[in-house]
């Protein structure tokens, strides 16, 4: 869709920090980011919410999604992650992205009214990016998101 950020960053036409490159999806830094290292998965396809998604797109998709909620704690020491997506209401962005968050115990988050961080600079959201998509390609994260 022209007038989708989201679609012109899979098509590379605006730049992003990506994590992950896939057949199923994009991952990439989001902008404003809970915490850093919160990184957006979306389908390639414009897809505007999660009822929309053909089924043939979900394993893969979720797969996706999945490895990347294995990626980040591993890239950033953080305990886990809290993943999450919305549908219509409160999506800023009209195309269906599942949000990955790094979280560890007391980091202060707390209901659905989160403060948004920045990234002192883009060579630090570059290096955020890489060590998540260097875990992310790391063999031995199975499928349950653990490493062996």
């Amino acid at each position: 869709m022209a007038d989708c950020v989201f679609c012109a960053i899979v098509a590379g036409t605006v730049p992003a920090f990506v994590v992950a490159d896939s057949p199923d999806g994009l991952a990439f830094l989001d902008t404003r980011p809970v915490f850093k290292g919160h990184v957006l998965v979306v389908p390639r396809p414009h897809i505007v919410q999660l009822t929309e998604l053909p089924s043939s797109l979900l394993a893969g998709y979720f797969g996706l999604v999945q490895r990347v909620a294995a990626a980040v704690p591993a890239a950033l020491g953080a305990t886990g992650t809290f993943v999450a997506m919305n549908n219509l209401v409160s999506q800023s962005v009209p195309h269906l992205h599942t949000h990955v968050v790094p979280r560890t115990k007391g980091d202060g988050l707390r209901g659905f009214f989160w403060p948004r961080r920045k990234y002192d600079s883009d060579g630090e959201a570059a290096e955020t990016a890489a060590a998540i998509g260097k875990e992310y390609l790391r063999p031995g994260v199975a499928d349950t998101g653990r490493r062996e």
